[in-house]
């Protein structure tokens, strides 16, 4: 009853669509969830993504959750987490994609989850780190370990919104660096980050752990722009 009260005072809100949540629903409402725009790039290699980091880094696997499209749910939810402070969403899609991939066999394909860190200036400003939670969920479906004190990033670089795919990359060169390499040694580390557009930081993240001694390194991003 004291939910019920609150939801009409306060109502909460789905991350998606922005309409108000059912009693049941938490964060991401049942209509929503079932239209989530997957990729299913765990199932079915997804080409077009394989191809942003093709020739350029070697990677066991390259996958993606969801497909971003403009002005549609998914950005709405990258919003709310990136910018908004909602950390459970990121917790919530880390969960649910944690569980797909485990069904799909993926629990010994990985031993070691690192989010794609922030500045430390930028983690002071918001407060939190959105891939750490992302990181955070998926290590809780897969049951396996996450670090966010491992990759660092030394360098504060400007935003790459409105940036062209060659200032991205060059934006992001020697941006990372890895802080406590000893933790690495014949490790199947898979590097998370929230949006993956032309790879530019994920491949940044991969070259800081190219010689730490990584037995094969994947990468997973919530959500993947065309």
């Amino acid at each position: 009853m004291l939910h019920a009260f609150l939801d009409l005072i306060f109502p909460r809100i789905c991350a998606g669509c922005e309409q108000p949540l059912e009693l049941n629903e938490n964060q991401i409402c049942t209509d929503c969830r079932f239209e989530l725009p997957k990729t299913n790039s765990h199932i079915l290699p997804d080409q077009q993504l394989v191809n942003k980091f093709a020739g350029r880094v070697n990677l066991k696997h390259t996958l993606s959750y969801l497909k971003f499209i403009k002005g549609g749910k998914v950005q709405n939810m990258m919003h709310e987490l990136k910018y908004k402070g909602n950390q459970d969403v990121g917790e919530m899609l880390g969960r649910w994609y944690g569980a797909d991939l485990r069904e799909n066999g993926f629990s010994a394909e990985f031993d070691l989850i690192l989010p794609v860190p922030l500045h430390k200036k930028r983690l002071l400003i918001r407060g939190y780190n959105q891939s750490d939670s992302f990181a955070k969920g998926l290590a809780e479906s897969l049951g396996i370990e996450w670090k966010n004190d491992i990759l660092k990033r030394g360098v504060e670089t400007e935003t790459q919104i409105k940036k062209s795919r060659i200032e991205r990359y060059q934006n992001m060169q020697d941006v990372f660096f890895v802080d406590k390499p000893e933790g690495l040694s014949e490790r199947k580390v898979v590097i998370v980050d929230d949006t993956l557009t032309t790879g530019a930081t994920l491949e940044s993240c991969v070259i800081a752990l190219n010689d730490m001694g990584v037995k094969d390194i994947s990468i997973i991003a919530i959500a993947t722009a065309s």
